[in-house]
């Protein structure tokens, strides 16, 4: 087991490695362990986390903040015979300052959901830029996936889900709607949403933004697997999902995909994938698994759209992260930069993001930072949480057991039914 705690093939041996060199160097200046030679030497260590690390080196060592939850209320459950049984009661007493919005408030709210006010569109769901009486500038989520009974309980599932957030990193809730469909209505600033930045006039989007975005995100992100009541899978971070105030703080949105993941499981196995091409983790793709690795993915391809200005797929659906591999693995800074910032950025804080950014999209899951790494890996202070970056190998090797199991046993049902229609297509006369 110790031999495991040190095996440099994994990116978490890697860092308690240099855990121990940066305490070893505290309690002894002029010694110079072979973990040092280890962290920094090694030609077999994964180029980026050998990068990250020698500038963690000059940095500063600082502690890293965390991030306690914050107070929500509890929730109390009722039973229900039906879903259709009297929606806005099941869910009424949840929080009691969200409104119940008619239909006829939406309309007015959304010029009866004109196109010109169309700021959002998916397969499970319109979004509309809203006016209330008072001037509250609202986003207006009409769901329109399914019958009339899937709607209702993907609503009231979303509903749930949004019920145990809060943190200032996502979006907050004004109220709902049930007549003539279900609707969720969201506070909106006029900077509306990320994607809609970076779709239109980057100008606006100078890198201390960027950068203000991107904490952000990654802070709220942190909170949903980390510090949340429950433990939430957000599973369709892309920038049309990530709303600005007006000064530039993102909320992470739309609840519609999220998963609970209790604490006894490592990740939900799901029979179809549901999302955003472009956003998807390899493992979720082929074989349904969902954790916090597969938000970790799309988070990296998010990251990805801020350095660059380009888009998850671009118009000939080419992959942004096929197009930056290769620049990735070169450092090849000025090949990835957004021409719009031209050279008016921090490079540190550029390079910090272009690793992070590197592991966070890595085929393998075990190779990706958690989000409490990923704020460690984004800080350009040198600041970090001993505990929260130490995970044995042992850990990595019981998780990469169950991830394979779980592909064994996807590729053995797959094989199965390719089997069984065989043998349906040789009796058929």
């Amino acid at each position: 087991m110790e031999n495991e705690k040190h095996n440099d093939s994994s990116p978490r041996g890697i860092i308690e490695a240099c855990i121990r060199n940066q305490e070893n160097d505290s309690d002894s200046p002029k010694a110079k362990p072979s973990g040092s030679h280890f962290c920094l030497s090694n030609p077999r260590m994964p180029s980026r986390w050998h990068k990250f690390f020698k500038m963690w080196k000059r940095s500063s060592i600082k502690r890293l903040p965390t991030f306690p939850p914050l107070a929500v209320p509890r929730i109390s459950r009722r039973k229900s015979r039906s879903v259709r049984e009297n929606v806005a009661t099941g869910f009424c007493h949840f929080k009691s300052s969200w409104k119940n919005f008619s239909l006829s408030d939406l309309n007015n709210a959304t010029n009866n959901f004109s196109e010109e006010n169309l700021i959002g569109k998916g397969g499970y769901a319109e979004v509309y830029k809203g006016c209330l009486p008072d001037g509250q500038l609202v986003a207006v989520k009409r769901l329109n996936k399914g019958t009339a009974e899937e709607q209702e309980t993907s609503f009231l599932c979303e509903i749930g889900t949004i019920a145990h957030v809060d943190h200032p990193n996502t979006a907050k809730m004004v109220g709902y709607g049930v007549e003539g469909g279900t609707y969720l209505v969201l506070e909106l600033s006029s900077q509306g949403s990320l994607g809609s930045f970076l779709r239109g006039s980057r100008d606006k989007l100078d890198w201390a933004a960027r950068y203000k975005i991107i904490f952000g995100i990654a802070n709220g992100l942190l909170y949903l697997h980390e510090n949340c009541q429950r433990r939430i899978i957000h599973r369709d971070i892309k920038a049309d999902n990530i709303l600005l105030t007006e000064d530039f703080v993102p909320q992470i949105c739309d609840f519609g995909l999220a998963k609970w993941l209790p604490k006894e499981w490592t990740h939900h196995n799901v029979g179809k994938f549901e999302g955003t091409f472009g956003y998807f983790a390899p493992e979720y793709f082929m074989h349904g698994i969902v954790d916090e690795k597969t938000d970790v993915f799309s988070f990296g391809v998010l990251l990805l759209e801020i350095i660059t200005g380009r888009q998850a797929l671009d118009d000939s659906q080419q992959s942004l992260v096929l197009w930056a591999k290769p620049l990735l693995d070169k450092h090849d800074v000025k090949g990835l930069i957004d021409p719009v910032l031209g050279d008016k950025f921090n490079p540190e804080e550029m390079q910090h993001v272009i690793l992070t950014a590197g592991l966070c999209v890595e085929q393998n899951p075990l190779m990706r930072p958690r989000m409490n790494q990923v704020m460690v890996l984004l800080r350009t202070d040198g600041g970090y949480n001993k505990k929260c970056l130490r995970r044995t190998y042992s850990e990595e090797l019981m998780d990469a057991a169950e991830y394979n199991s779980t592909k064994c046993l996807h590729d053995l049902k797959q094989l199965k039914l390719r089997n069984s229609v065989s043998e349906d297509n040789i009796k058929t006369p």
